[in-house]
């Protein structure tokens, strides 16, 4: 099974975290498959960078978020309440401006 999970970087009491695509065997910083963005929680906001189109395209091949990156998915409209996902509808460039 795969997970959408966090892995910790940074240094100790310090922690960042890389929001990854990973074998649910896989150790929590071991080898994973793809990196689709990172998550800083000593920032004030947090700070979430996330690319969503990967993340929705994980999320619609069966990934299973983990629980705190389900936190973060709902946050930026990706899962709802319940943890299911949403469909993802990109936002044109010229129509955020």
């Amino acid at each position: 099974m795969v997970r959408i999970r966090l892995r910790r970087m940074g240094a100790k009491k310090a922690p960042f975290y890389r929001i990854v695509v990973a074998d649910k065997r896989s150790p929590r910083d071991g080898r994973f498959i793809e990196s689709i963005g990172t998550y800083n929680p000593h920032t004030q906001p947090e700070t979430v960078d996330l690319q969503m189109e990967r993340a929705a395209y994980w999320l619609s091949n069966g990934a299973q978020p983990s629980d705190g990156v389900v936190r973060i998915l709902q946050r930026v409209n990706l899962v709802d309440a319940s943890g299911n996902p949403v469909p993802y509808t990109p936002v044109a460039e010229s129509a955020a401006a």
